[in-house]
């Protein structure tokens, strides 16, 4: 019975993005207690703090996510964000490399990535987020800077891994270095 549950909720979720989640019918089949551990995962990087810090959130995912696979994980999250509202320009600005132009979003996206890599500037920009949007706001984007990398990580420990490949930006696809 859970099995099914759990099965047609990924089912549902894969067709509203048109994303492959045959990762997580398998992990279902395998271990529906691992799938329900997964399921909780959105409960942790979802935290998003006020609503004025959602664009630094949103770059802080994204970078986070682009940090660990330029394939259907980042396309995902571009899709999420597109449908919450995020200027797909910014985003794309981001993924690009050129996030200083990306206005919030870029502000979380390089925090996000100071943080990753353990780069002493992060704590500027932390402070900027704060400034600018709050402690909570700051705390929402240590939060999804830690866990993008989660699903690609996890994907390619579970055989399914993806190459790179175009992002959608809203209907401007782009073709990101690897």
């Amino acid at each position: 019975m859970i099995r099914k549950f759990l099965q047609s909720t990924a089912r549902k979720m894969g067709r509203h993005y048109n994303y492959d989640v045959s990762y997580m019918h398998g992990l279902i089949d395998i271990s529906p207690a691992a799938a329900i551990g997964l399921a909780r995962l959105p409960k942790f990087y979802k935290y998003r703090g006020p609503a004025a810090g959602q664009a630094a959130w949103t770059g802080a995912l994204l970078a986070s996510t682009l940090e660990g696979d330029c394939g259907p994980c980042a396309q995902l999250v571009v899709d999420m964000a597109l449908e919450g509202g995020a200027d797909p320009a910014c985003l794309q600005a981001c993924a690009e490399g050129r996030p200083q132009e990306a206005g919030a979003i870029g502000l979380g996206f390089r925090f996000a990535m100071m943080a990753i890599t353990g780069d002493p500037r992060a704590d500027d920009l932390r402070r900027e987020i704060e400034s600018e949007f709050g402690k909570k706001a700051a705390v929402s984007c240590a939060f999804a800077a830690a866990s993008g990398r989660i699903y690609p990580v996890l994907k390619r420990g579970l055989g399914h891994g993806q190459a790179c490949q175009r992002l959608d930006f809203g209907g401007k696809v782009v073709k990101l270095a690897a």
